[in-house]
């Protein structure tokens, strides 16, 4: 077996000591005042000598820990919650364990994880990545280990991913609340960079403008970190100055969780003052009076796609064809909308 590349090793080649390397593979290069031109040649020579971050002395021997890292926004979140579970159910069956976590949209915390989770060296990586967490995706890939990207990704990155196709979700939905007879639909959402919700975005945008009714002032962008309290009291001053508004599309299930409590806050009826559909669905909006339409993503597909899209990458290794999947979503109607 050929000899495992260690911190000692980079840092001979690279002709800087051993603390250099350890800052600046664990991303704290900058933070430490090193130069750039130093940190580019440590990750360089790292990616060259196809380094990987190793501490666990039981994998020494095989190098495999039949473990998987899993990195998704909010354990917390139904929609993520859901996945996490298929996404173990299928490892066990497969005979790995999966150690998870949440990175609460935050991309310090996520570039700590992916860090914590070398050191504890996974076998291979699903994340949800956070908004800046590109660069940290370009080095797992760099060291050539395996990661599948879920629920969203980056545009000109070559990485596998199984995502919603976000696009042809927000035109469904949109258009379903359109050829119920609502003009003034309203779209409630992140203001983020993030893909997914960006194409939710244009799918509404576009099936507005089709229908002659697109108007701007109809969308609201909220941060991704305000408390609670702030995210209803935003939506529902939204709401309230723009009495016009007849339906309105949540581009998330957390969104719509804020939203009712808006509603119910100005006394507004759902459906008949607005009708609401959210995007992924909830348990609660089954039991809500009146129940949530809602664009579910199908979880199971998703979950079960990126585990054997990994499992393929740590078999076939170099050889490996990177796959980019998007999935169709379903609109559950129910009586949200009337």
């Amino acid at each position: 077996m050929s000899k495992k590349i260690t911190i000692k090793d980079i840092a001979k080649a690279a002709n800087v000591s051993v603390t250099t390397v350890s800052f600046v593979l664990n991303d704290k290069g900058e933070k430490m005042g090193i130069r750039k031109e130093v940190i580019e040649k440590v990750l360089t020579i790292s990616g060259e000598m196809k380094f990987k971050l190793n501490m666990i002395a039981s994998s020494l021997r095989t190098g495999k820990t039949r473990s998987i890292g899993l990195i998704v926004e909010d354990i917390s979140n139904q929609f993520f919650s859901d996945l996490a579970r298929i996404i173990e159910r299928e490892a066990i069956n497969l005979n790995y364990r999966v150690f998870y976590c949440s990175t609460g949209g935050d991309d310090a915390r996520a570039i700590e994880l992916v860090n914590s989770l070398l050191q504890a060296n996974v076998d291979g990586f699903i994340i949800t990545p956070t908004e800046n967490m590109k660069a940290t995706i370009d080095r797992l890939s760099e060291l050539q280990c395996p990661v599948v990207l879920v629920d969203r990704y980056f545009e000109e990155q070559e990485v596998s991913h199984v995502v919603l196709d976000n696009f042809e979700g927000g035109e469904t939905a949109t258009n379903y609340l359109l050829e119920k007879g609502f003009k003034k639909i309203a779209f409630i959402s992140n203001y983020s960079q993030l893909i997914q919700m960006r194409f939710r975005k244009e799918g509404y945008s576009n099936a507005m403008k089709k229908a002659g009714l697109y108007d701007e002032a109809k969308i609201l962008d909220l941060e991704y970190h305000i408390p609670e309290e702030e995210r209803i009291e935003k939506i529902a001053v939204f709401l309230s100055s723009s009495s016009e508004i007849d339906a309105v599309l949540f581009g998330a299930n957390y969104l719509l969780l804020a939203g009712l409590q808006s509603l119910s806050k100005l006394k507004l009826k759902i459906p008949t003052d607005k009708a609401v559909i959210s995007f992924d669905d909830h348990d609660s909006f089954r039991l809500h009076s009146p129940s949530i339409t809602v664009l579910s993503q199908p979880i199971e597909e998703m979950g079960k796609k990126a585990v054997r899209l990994l499992m393929m990458q740590m078999n076939d290794g170099s050889n490996y064809k990177i796959e980019k999947e998007k999935k169709k979503g379903n609109l559950i109607i129910r009586e949200s909308v009337g």
